[in-house]
């Protein structure tokens, strides 16, 4: 594994946003075993899409991501307490904070749009840096 992509990576392109052709550029030209997504991700793209009646397009996400050989991962549960201090040391949300923690136990680079990890120390790279 080499990246951890962000969940508005993938919302970008499941719900058509400006930037879903560079979202799928990069997800198309790297090699599905070096991308990893969080269990959190997989659960918030979850909550949008049913909230937004798209059941079919995350039955969809799950079929072509998770079996084309994308790593699902999570934080290991003795990790958990780190993204109280992550939180506060960088003032990012949970959702950002179990992102970056789980980028750091597993030593991955973050592929993400949102600019709020720009102000950590792994910082982040948008997906047509990569390409």
């Amino acid at each position: 594994m080499k990246y951890l992509v962000d969940t508005n990576i993938f919302l970008e392109i499941l719900l058509e946003q400006d930037r879903h052709e560079k979202a799928e550029d990069f997800l198309l030209k790297v090699n599905a075993e070096e991308i990893a997504i969080t269990d959190l991700s997989l659960f918030s793209m979850g909550i949008i899409l049913f909230k937004r009646n798209k059941h079919d397009v995350y039955l969809e996400f799950v079929d072509d991501v998770l079996r084309n050989g994308t790593n699902l991962i999570s934080l290991s549960i003795d990790k958990i307490p780190d993204t109280i201090n992550i939180a506060k040391k960088y003032n990012l949300d949970f959702d950002d904070a179990y992102q970056y923690a789980v980028a750091e136990e597993f030593d991955l680079v973050i592929v993400s749009f949102d600019k709020d990890f720009d102000r950590t120390s792994r910082k982040r790279k948008e997906p047509g840096e990569l390409i």
